[in-house]
């Protein structure tokens, strides 16, 4: 077991996220690790649906209990306790999400929610892509299309009770996992063979739906385009099914477009999320000078630095290593991404898992981390 003084590290882990952290006052790799409330089942010993509902009041209780467990251990309280009696008790209502303007409905199993497509072949998605290309047309039309009835109402009343605005659009599921979800793996793979002007035109017209979304939430969360928070990222976990000319003709357009518009600054934020084998896209996401990034367990610390040198690096450490709580096997990962973050003369590396930190982590595999960081992760 490796020696933690759990003090000393939160006082350099405080100074190892400043500067995206980059910062050459950093002692030690930075932590990215702050567990999820999917983790409280395993973690108490407790029945519930990790990545379903939880009623508030349940969820409050194992929260605190948790947070209880957390301090002894990690020395911090790790997630949010929502006393529901404190809750507001308007709050700004749900509206219809992308993959529903492409005819997706979002469709809870009893583990967790799927969005699931209703496209089928060309045809229908030609039809789709002309309904979308009308709704887009019209900013009016569109913010009918989203927002349920009485949003105004609503949200006037959680503005004026709690403060409470709509947030910005910041963010989005993947164009291509977007794609692959509403139209189907193979069809979307197939298409780029079979009717590139159609394959492409799937990728603008998924652009134009996002700006949509941008351009509507800049106004209803108090926003101008003068005055609107910069930034966007994507979680585009199917983008690794595609060749890097696919992608090119895919996925790039649409995030060359939204980061050009809506991210164009130097410190803006431009963040990618797939957690798969990206490394044969690696180049052609260097191009965006993202900020951060978040790939598969199979992409080294190294392959990483080597195209994107001023990029955060949330990982490596893989998922299923972390959730398996296996001591000497964590701290291997973990000091091996350490070593290899000091090897490339570089900083910016944020130790977390390449992926979701998923229920059955448990936090003495955090503690584990901690220790690793520590003892092999000092600059």
């Amino acid at each position: 077991m490796l020696s933690l003084d759990i003090e000393q590290f939160w006082k350099d882990e405080e100074l190892a996220h400043k500067e995206n952290c980059f910062s050459k006052t950093a002692p030690q790799v930075a932590l990215g690790i702050r567990m999820s409330d999917e983790c409280v089942f395993a973690e108490l010993g407790e029945e519930g649906k990790p990545w379903g509902y939880t009623d508030p009041a349940r969820r409050y209780e194992l929260n605190c209990r948790y947070n209880e467990k957390a301090v002894k251990i990690v020395g911090r309280p790790l997630l949010a306790e929502n006393d529901p009696a404190k809750m507001p008790k308007v709050t700004i209502p749900e509206f219809r999400q992308i993959g529903e303007v492409f005819g997706g409905a979002y469709v809870y199993d009893g583990s967790t929610t799927w969005l699931k497509g209703s496209l089928t072949d060309a045809d229908s998605l030609k039809k789709k892509l002309d309904e979308v290309d009308c709704l887009t047309r019209d900013p009016e039309n569109f913010r009918r299309f989203v927002l349920p009835a009485g949003w105004e109402e609503t949200c006037k009343k959680a503005y004026e009770l709690y403060g409470l605005r709509p947030a910005q659009y910041m963010g989005v599921r993947g164009p291509v996992t977007l794609a692959t979800s509403c139209f189907g793996i193979e069809n979307l793979l197939f298409l780029y063979y079979d009717d590139e002007e159609l394959f492409t035109r799937f990728a603008d017209t998924i652009a134009d739906v996002i700006e949509c979304y941008i351009e509507l939430f800049i106004t209803e969360s108090g926003h101008t385009h003068e005055n609107f928070v910069h930034g966007f990222h994507f979680n585009d976990d199917d983008s690794n099914l595609m060749t890097p000319d696919m992608y090119k003709a895919f996925g790039y357009r649409v995030l060359d477009r939204i980061f050009r518009k809506y991210s164009p600054d130097p410190g803006d934020i431009r963040y990618q999320h797939s957690d798969s084998a990206m490394g044969h896209l690696m180049p052609l996401l260097a191009d965006f000078n993202l900020t951060g990034c978040n790939f598969g367990p199979t992409i080294s610390v190294q392959e990483i630095r080597r195209y994107m040198p001023n990029t955060r690096i949330d990982g490596q450490l893989a998922p299923f290593t972390f959730m398996r709580n296996n001591e000497a096997d964590i701290i291997a990962e973990v000091k091996r991404d350490c070593e290899a973050i000091k090897s490339c003369g570089s900083r910016g590396l944020n130790l977390t898992t390449a992926g979701s930190i998923n229920n059955g982590s448990l936090l003495t595999s955090m503690r584990t981390v901690m220790a690793a960081i520590q003892n092999y992760g000092r600059y």
